[in-house]
């Protein structure tokens, strides 16, 4: 931390801390080893010499609950930026949960758990799929958002997935599942 404090001045002493935190957490790889699947993608913006502009959607299964799955969309930039990484995606992600099979719970869950993460950019910009029980009315609830080191994003989208019987299997309460 010394050598960022001659190299930005002082008065950025908390810019340089971000800073290390966001190398710290780059450097520290995915935050889980699932990868999402890649259904399919639509081109938004044609581009001539390289990639287009596309949404992408990607499916995931949440590893903590068998029977739940998660599709969700997301841009993805093309260009020169794009093609070599550079390009910071933008935080317009939208979200759909749905129950594919008998639900088991594989253990106990948090309200709020980190279900799937993912890198938006090169530093300071992550993904988060987040999960919750609503006891009340017996539903997964699970959060796509965006997060920075140094600013939030406020865009989100919710999903929902009421536990229904699958067959002549009855769902279980997610409430007993809570940690």
């Amino acid at each position: 931390m010394m050598w960022l404090k001659g190299t930005i001045g002082n008065g950025s002493r908390l810019a340089a801390a971000w800073m290390a935190a966001g190398l710290a957490l780059a450097a520290a790889g995915p935050a889980f080893a699932q990868e999402p699947d890649r259904i399919f993608d639509k081109s938004t913006v044609w581009r001539p010499l390289t990639p287009n502009d596309k949404l992408v959607v990607y499916g995931i299964d949440d590893p903590a609950v068998a029977g739940i799955a998660c599709w969700y969309t997301q841009p993805e930039k093309g260009g020169i930026k794009g093609t070599l990484g550079l390009a910071e995606d933008v935080s317009d992600i939208s979200l759909a949960c749905r129950q594919v099979g008998p639900v088991q719970f594989k253990d106990k869950v948090k309200q709020g758990e980190v279900v799937f993460s993912e890198r938006r950019s090169l530093i300071f910009k992550s993904m988060q799929i987040v999960r919750g029980c609503d006891t009340k009315r017996n539903t997964l609830i699970y959060m796509v958002y965006s997060d920075k080191v140094v600013q939030g994003s406020p865009k989100n989208s919710t999903s929902s997935v009421p536990l229904a019987p699958w067959g002549t299997e009855q769902p279980p309460k997610c409430a007993d599942f809570l940690k």
